[in-house]
């Protein structure tokens, strides 16, 4: 560890981890709020049919911009973790885990999300199907992807409590930014029960926008404290 200091820049990954959450957080918005959320319609197969096969060109660019969107966050995670790995070796690593499972998780759902466009292109072998039930197919697709991200969204959230506690106990970043990330993760736990989540959501959005956006803020502005940072990666134990 010590050896590596001299060559590890802790605040231009800082700065460089918060653009990419940053990018994170504005194409998810994209494609979930101005894509998933105006094409799909709830519970209704024919008008989502229809406006995914009206709308096609900005379908398609919800799924570039969710593509996008894990290509940052997968980035984003890795470079958080040597950032914090000098606070806990063992909770960064677990860190680390949660937070590559969930993109594992969500990265199988948007092959779902891609699917009702080869349900209704109108291939040639599809003829074996009616009209209603490709349209039921294509809603279907839609609906496993969305239980893959919720499956995904209590991974992140397992990662954003995991990654709360570690910014809470280092010294190089503020210590109100462990605790916002941490309220945020339980909020994105309450998906273990679909139900209480339905319920909680304004508070569990409000949480997990606030704790996103405060820590995207500080990382562009300061990045880490580079002198602390090291003295805490100096003073961690050589690994066995």
């Amino acid at each position: 560890m010590t050896a590596s200091l001299p060559i590890f820049a802790p605040r231009r990954q800082a700065r460089l981890a918060g653009a990419l959450y940053l990018a994170t957080l504005l194409l998810g918005i994209f494609a979930q709020a101005f894509v998933s959320g105006r094409l799909v319609a709830t519970g209704n197969a024919g008008l989502t049919a229809a406006n995914i096969l009206q709308h096609e060109t900005l379908y398609r660019a919800g799924f570039a911009a969710y593509l996008v969107e894990m290509a940052c966050q997968l980035a984003m995670i890795l470079l958080f973790y040597p950032l914090l790995r000098p606070v806990d070796r063992t909770v960064s690593q677990l860190t680390l885990v949660f937070g590559l499972a969930g993109c594992v998780v969500k990265l199988v759902g948007r092959v779902f999300f891609y699917a009702p466009l080869l349900v209704l292109g109108g291939a040639k072998y599809l003829d074996v199907f009616a009209d209603e039930q490709l349209r039921a197919l294509a809603l279907l697709f839609l609906r496993l992807n969305y239980v893959a991200e919720t499956v995904a969204v209590v991974f992140f959230g397992l990662y954003a409590l995991a990654q709360g506690y570690l910014v809470f106990r280092s010294t190089f970043l503020p210590r109100i930014l462990g605790v916002l990330g941490a309220v945020a993760g339980l909020g994105w736990l309450t998906y273990l029960y679909e139900p209480l989540a339905t319920r909680l959501l304004p508070f569990i959005m409000a949480s997990a926008l606030l704790g996103s956006v405060s820590l995207i803020f500080w990382l562009l502005a300061f990045g880490v404290d580079e002198r602390r940072w090291r003295a805490q990666a100096a003073a961690q134990p050589p690994p066995p």
